[in-house]
């Protein structure tokens, strides 16, 4: 392994030597020996072939160029080497397991929490369950508030990153702790083991293009101590420090609090470079919302880059605009290359604007299914996704190493949670048993239950997962759907993916609509509003394609979901469950809602996920005030 590390680091440390003594002007020192002028100009003709081997598209300088490479090489060495580690664990789950739960315990024994649990006395996984029970947020709430208060050894041994807010998917948002344990293992486990696996996967994505990120400026605020409080995705550290990887400039995003004109800039530094290799971000839905918005804006983009210039409509402080503008250059042929292109129409319109386009690499798995699906339909037509990541706010789960697979299946990375399971059956046990990654059974449902790096031990996170088999001894999971995404007016329990199956196949049956977004809310929370009737499912649709729809095309999706749906078949028969009421909403009436749901729960739009199931009368109320059909 070092060998192997040595023979790519040592061509490449005298290649930057020699780039940066050219650069500068200056005379290679002379106590350096020959020997090192040699091999600098031997390893610069390796890397030099290397590189013009892997180049597509113009316009980029060589400092940019060979900035990337260096990137790519010292990710890739990485890559392979935390790929091989993860192979290794998976071959001694149970050890892995027991060695990264002890590890926790030892670290955070001296805490307030480590004490009162006495984690100093446990010596393994059985011992920890019998002495720690289960939990949920609310068991933290009042650890947490201490931690923003500024009191120190709470829970975790060091002071947190920051304050990370939840998304608020299932309810209202959570306040959990981020550490740079946390961090370090969602980039080695996480993002070098899946950027190995996209490469070999992929081997297109091994050159010297730019990827095109959309994301954002999160909103931080202070807590009483100064630690900040906000979303656990702030702009990756790649996005800030490898300007060369990216076609937007890399700081862009910290200095235009707007998502609107963000999003703008975004995609016109996109549309100047027609060599772009991946189109990247944290969910399939962002990468939606942009084409959704290039659509919108295509002329005046077009505009913008055809005289060198940036909107005037944009609110973009001078010196900013200024920076911005001193990037551009007239481009009238690109510009007439991108009007030819967009008035061709949009579908596929991705693999026409980038011809080197290899890969859209986005989370399309839960509440994104339907966004991917639209994008590989439509935008994004002939180019391959990879959905590389099982995460959430409380640390990496899982990664895919089957990208060209379509149903999205996670292998959990025993290094990183301590995982529990506790089965489908037993969710509303008062104290149900839980199994071990060792004991899980394939075909069968668990919630999981982990203890992280960040503070949160035995903590039921929400997600149920079905266990869809195995990778040596480690399991592979498929997410089904959150506890709290559930629509149950009477105890049937309809979990997201059943509902969108029956959704998906009712929309086959309106003839020329295409789903675009939905959610429904039950019928009690929304009161008075809806006069009185038996508790029903109220689903809220936007659609392309159509305009209306006939009561006997609603009826279709009762039909359905009552064919998918045993439970919900029989309380329909008896009546204890009446007919779903279903409304047709105005076009862009989600993208609103969007705006609404964020500013509630303070979420970046990095890191939002649309609610399938509405838990406040407001959101229900704003999407009736929406309906056209």
């Amino acid at each position: 392994m070092q060998f192997s590390w040595f023979r790519i680091a040592v061509p490449l440390c005298f290649a930057v030597l020699s780039i940066v003594v050219a650069i500068n002007g200056a005379a290679m020192p002379s106590p350096l020996p020959t020997a090192v002028g040699v091999c600098s100009l031997a390893g610069m003709a390796l890397i030099w072939r290397d590189m013009s081997s892997k180049m597509k598209g113009g316009n980029r300088t060589m400092g940019s160029l060979f900035s990337q490479y260096l990137a790519v090489k010292a990710v890739g060495w990485l890559g392979r080497r935390q790929r091989r580690k993860l192979e290794a664990d998976t071959l001694k789950v149970k050890q892995v397991q027991e060695e990264i739960l002890l590890k926790r315990l030892r670290k955070n024994a001296n805490t307030c929490y480590g004490r009162q649990y006495d984690f100093s006395s446990v010596k393994d996984s059985d011992g920890f369950r019998a002495s720690h029970p289960i939990t949920t947020y609310e068991h933290y709430h009042d650890f947490i508030k201490r931690i923003a208060a500024g009191e120190e050894k709470v829970i975790i041994a060091e002071k947190p990153l920051i304050l990370a807010m939840t998304s608020g998917t299932s309810g209202r948002s959570s306040m959990l702790l981020s550490t740079k344990d946390t961090n370090t293992e969602f980039f080695l486990q996480g993002v070098a083991v899946c950027l190995e696996v996209m490469r070999q996967a992929f081997p297109e994505t091994d050159s010297l293009q730019r990827t095109t990120k959309f994301f954002y400026t999160p909103i931080f605020r202070q807590s009483e101590s100064g630690i900040p409080i906000g979303p656990n995705s702030s702009t990756p550290a790649s996005s800030r420090h490898m300007l060369n990887l990216y076609t937007t400039p890399c700081s862009l995003p910290l200095q235009v609090p707007s998502e609107k004109d963000t999003l703008y800039l975004h995609l016109l530094f996109a549309l100047k470079d027609p060599s772009v290799g991946t189109l990247e971000s944290n969910f399939a839905s962002t990468v939606f919302y942009a084409f959704s918005a290039l659509q919108d804006r295509w002329q005046e983009l077009a505009e913008d880059i055809e005289q060198g210039k940036v909107s005037s409509a944009l609110s973009l402080e001078p010196q900013v605009r200024t920076r911005l503008e001193a990037l551009m250059k007239p481009d009238p042929e690109r510009a007439a290359q991108l009007r030819s292109h967009f008035q061709e129409g949009f579908r596929g319109i991705a693999k026409r604007l980038w011809p080197h386009l290899h890969l859209v690499l986005a989370v399309d798995s839960g509440s994104n299914q339907i966004y991917g699906e639209m994008l590989r339909e439509n935008y994004c037509k002939g180019v391959p996704f990879y959905s590389p990541f099982y995460a959430a706010t409380e640390g990496l789960i899982g990664v895919n190493l089957w990208p060209q697979e379509l149903n999205r299946r996670y292998l959990l990375c025993p290094r990183s949670m301590f995982c529990e399971f506790l089965p489908e059956s037993s969710l509303e046990d008062e104290t149900p048993q839980t199994l071990l990654m060792e004991e899980v059974k394939e075909g069968d449902s668990y919630e999981l239950v982990i203890t992280n790096a960040s503070g949160l031990f035995r903590y039921r996170i929400g997600d149920i997962v079905k266990v869809v088999g195995f990778h040596n001894q480690c399991p592979i999971v498929e997410f089904q759907y959150r506890r709290g995404q559930m629509l149950s007016v009477r105890g049937e329990k309809v979990s997201e993916a059943l509902f969108l199956d029956a959704l998906k196949k009712a929309v086959a049956q309106w003839p020329g609509a295409q789903l675009v977004d939905y959610c429904c809310a039950e019928s009690g929370i929304l009161g008075d509003s809806i006069g009185g009737s038996d508790p029903h499912y109220q689903v809220f649709i936007e659609l392309k394609g159509v305009r209306n729809l006939t009561e006997e095309q609603r009826y279709k999706l009762d039909i359905c979901l009552q064919q998918d749906s045993a439970v919900y078949k029989s309380f329909r028969i008896k009546g204890s469950i009446g007919p779903m009421r279903v409304q047709l909403v105005a076009e862009g009436a989600f993208k609103e809602l969007r705006k609404q749901m964020m500013a509630f729960s303070n979420t970046s739009p990095n890191t939002f996920k649309m609610h399938r199931v509405l838990r406040r009368k407001e959101y229900a109320d704003f999407l009736l005030g929406k309906t056209v059909s």
